[in-house]
């Protein structure tokens, strides 16, 4: 069955639909206007992508198990994985923890933060943002600690993460009528542009799932499992469809991927029943027939081999990685 949700393009694009999958969920964005010397610690968040976009100055980044990145005007920083890190001045300028610190609440995810010793003035803006997806979920866990793009390294393949901060500049240097909107929407966009142009660009995207997915035939397979989670897949007609033999896509799909392919079948429509029952409150009947299975009984058995717990547990419980 396939999934009426997802606007799928008619060509073939793996690593395309991995990215509109992301659909970012914000949790926290702040416009920040600091003074020297300042310091700020964010806290570890579970699940999220913290980043900062310089619009004004520069700053020193500390982010545990990474080397310490100075930050300069219109370059961005992402800190993938939720830790905690650092935003200071100046190497050694102590950070007192975001929450201890006054902040003006603009709305209900949106806050202005001013905070420092009155020196050069440094303006950026921050956020946290997060997926639930599990193809989103899996890209984003093979980022490295930190990623820092600076627009002008590269002109040509990152004049959009560049016209976008500009954009961004110009909102957060007089915040007018619906700015809030306009500029959590273009951090949403900017995080896809930075992941876009992290795939572009770097060896480590082009190994692995991230391989798989460029593979002019699995990625192939990859998708159609995304798009028709309900579809009665078996090695065999997955093959078909690409086309390959049965014995080489099955030994190709596991040697790129690192599972076999319908071990993979099965993960991928746990997770995304997983969401469905926390996020839409889908019953298991209606899941089973959505995921492929033909009673309630099959697919509660298989959801709890593959997820741990069963699936009234979902609702009470966040998605694990993909």
């Amino acid at each position: 069955m396939v999934d009426e949700r997802a606007p799928w393009p008619s060509v073939v694009d793996p690593l395309g639909e991995a990215l509109h999958l992301l659909e970012l969920r914000g949790a926290f964005y702040c416009r920040s206007e600091f003074t020297a010397p300042f310091g700020l610690e964010l806290p570890p968040i579970e699940g999220y992508l913290w980043f900062h976009v310089i619009t004004r100055g520069s700053c020193w980044l500390d982010a545990p198990g990474a080397q310490p990145q100075r930050l300069a005007r219109s370059e961005l920083a992402l800190v993938p994985h939720g830790q905690g890190h650092q935003l200071r001045s100046e190497p050694g300028v102590p950070t007192p923890r975001i929450f201890e610190l006054e902040r003006e609440q603009l709305g209900e995810r949106y806050e202005v933060l001013r905070h420092g010793g009155g020196g050069e003035r440094i303006d950026m803006v921050c956020g946290a943002v997060r997926s639930d997806h599990p193809a989103a979920q899996r890209l984003l866990a093979l980022l490295p600690q930190i990623l820092v793009f600076d627009p002008a390294t590269n002109p040509a393949q990152l004049e959009w993460i560049h016209s976008t901060l500009r954009l961004m500049a110009v909102e957060a240097d007089g915040l007018r009528p619906g700015g809030e909107t306009v500029i959590t929407r273009l951090c949403d966009v900017l995080v896809v542009q930075a992941l876009r142009a992290w795939l572009d660009n770097d060896p480590a995207a082009r190994s692995g799932w991230l391989g798989a997915l460029r593979d002019p035939l699995i990625g192939r397979a990859i998708s159609l499992i995304h798009r028709e989670p309900g579809r009665d897949w078996t090695v065999a007609s997955l093959a078909d469809q690409v086309p390959m033999s049965r014995s080489a896509f099955a030994a190709r799909f596991s040697e790129l991927v690192g599972e076999p392919a319908m071990s993979y079948v099965t993960r991928w429509r746990m997770h995304l029943a997983t969401i469905a029952l926390r996020d839409e409150g889908a019953t298991v009947a209606e899941l089973a027939d959505r995921v492929g299975y033909r009673s309630e009984a099959a697919f509660a058995r298989a959801f709890k081999r593959v997820m741990g717990f069963p699936p009234g547990a979902a609702r009470r419980s966040r998605p694990t990685s993909f």
